[in-house]
């Protein structure tokens, strides 16, 4: 038998190795071994430019492992095994059209973490990968998932926005840019850390460039619905598609990371 201070030693070790961060497997190494993909591991010094020097086969690859962050050693990324039997809308997660409305919608969906833009005709304009709130937050000691229903944009501010909380031990000023408030003070924003995880304190983190294109060309102020996780339209995935997950991330998290 364990001494009793050698027990609870053990006990408290365990405890405190337990309630350590983990942060879930990135969005391309679930799919990777899907059909129509490959994995493929990062050696030492190789970034995405070094990878896929065209620029469109590179934002095709972030897009579809719904990261952008830097590219460390050992990662496993999705890579087609023939780009030119892939395009952006082969792997989109939302259907081409769905039901006009009287009004422009964004969906996001946290299961795939990705977001889709549609005009009033219907038609998706534009989607992209995001990164949503983390299902805990060390720094705040408390939840801070993003909050699923519909909602309308109220506010939105350009390139020099910024958190007004975040960093908490700076009290604020992690940049924001292109922030698009839709809920209290969740928005979307762009962002250099879109992990292919969750990972925010529950903001909308995406591509830089699509935080910019929604912001200033798609985005109208108390019009735009967003739709989190609700009334969301079918993949509309066809049984020919490269692409076809159903993937849940909720548990991501990288705590290091100063972002909203």
């Amino acid at each position: 038998m364990i001494p009793g201070f050698h027990r609870l030693a053990l006990l408290v070790l365990a405890g405190w190795v337990l309630s350590i961060p983990v942060a879930e497997a990135r969005y391309g190494e679930e799919i990777c071994n899907n059909r129509g993909f490959k994995c493929l591991v990062v050696k030492k010094g190789q970034t995405w430019r070094s990878l896929f020097p065209r620029v469109q086969e590179r934002d095709l690859v972030q897009r579809l492992n719904r990261m952008n962050s830097r590219l460390l050693t050992g990662m496993i990324i999705a890579v087609p095994k023939k780009f030119s039997a892939i395009t952006l809308k082969d792997i989109a997660p939302f259907p081409a059209t769905i039901e006009p409305a009287d009004h422009t919608r964004v969906f996001v969906n946290q299961r795939e973490l990705a977001w889709g833009a549609y005009d009033w005709s219907g038609r998706l304009v534009k989607w992209g990968p995001m990164s949503g709130g983390q299902s805990y937050c060390a720094d705040i000691k408390e939840p801070c998932e993003t909050p699923s229903g519909q909602f309308t944009v109220f506010r939105k501010e350009g390139a020099d926005c910024i958190s007004k909380t975040f960093p908490i031990d700076e009290g604020g000023g992690a940049e924001m840019p292109y922030c698009t408030f839709f809920n209290n003070g969740v928005a979307f924003h762009g962002s250099a850390e879109v992990p292919g995880y969750h990972a925010s304190h529950g903001c909308v983190r995406m591509f830089a460039e699509d935080a910019r294109w929604l912001n200033i060309e798609f985005v109208e102020l108390g019009k735009t619905r967003v739709m989190v996780d609700s009334g969301l339209p079918s993949s509309g995935q066809s049984s020919n598609s490269f692409f076809g997950t159903g993937v849940s991330n909720r548990k991501g998290g990288i705590p290091e990371f100063p972002w909203h």
